[in-house]
């Protein structure tokens, strides 16, 4: 018996996404569902460094990662924090859920993230500032009652 359908496209009769066989389901659709983007939101300075933060903090990226990243004392002192990764709660990957942003003044955002990590909900506060450049650096972190400044 031979299955002839009604459709002219490529797609079984039963199947209601648009990718092809064998392909990996796009990311999109569950970004256009929740509204977000994780494109347009890691092109923000805000989520980029605290993602970046999140993972060295959690022990998953080395803190060498973000040399060139950090202002000042910043970087040495994150050097301090990091082997004890304070982001990690009973060996669960935490995840980033919201990111937002204060802008004090021009060059300068001070940012606030809420971290999950199972049903622990942390949160994590760091400042940007602009250089001569136009590049963003970490130049103050604070987390769980540590406070990692720039020239402190």
């Amino acid at each position: 018996m031979q299955h002839t359908s009604a459709r002219t496209g490529t797609r079984p009769g039963d199947r209601h996404d648009s990718r092809a066989p064998g392909r990996a389901p796009s990311r999109h659709g569950a970004e256009r569902a929740t509204g977000a983007s994780a494109g347009s939101r890691s092109r923000l300075p805000r989520y980029w460094f605290a993602e970046r933060l999140l993972l060295v903090l959690s022990g998953h990226r080395p803190v060498h990662w973000m040399l060139g990243h950090t202002i000042g004392h910043a970087y040495e002192q994150l050097v301090r924090l990091a082997p004890g990764a304070p982001l990690t709660t009973n060996g669960l990957r935490p995840v980033l859920r919201h990111c937002d942003e204060y802008v004090p003044q021009p060059g300068v955002i001070e940012a606030f993230a809420r971290i999950t990590a199972g049903d622990r909900v942390r949160a994590m506060a760091f400042r940007l500032e602009q250089g001569p450049d136009l590049r963003w650096r970490c130049a103050a972190v604070e987390l769980g009652g540590e406070r990692l400044m720039a020239g402190t």
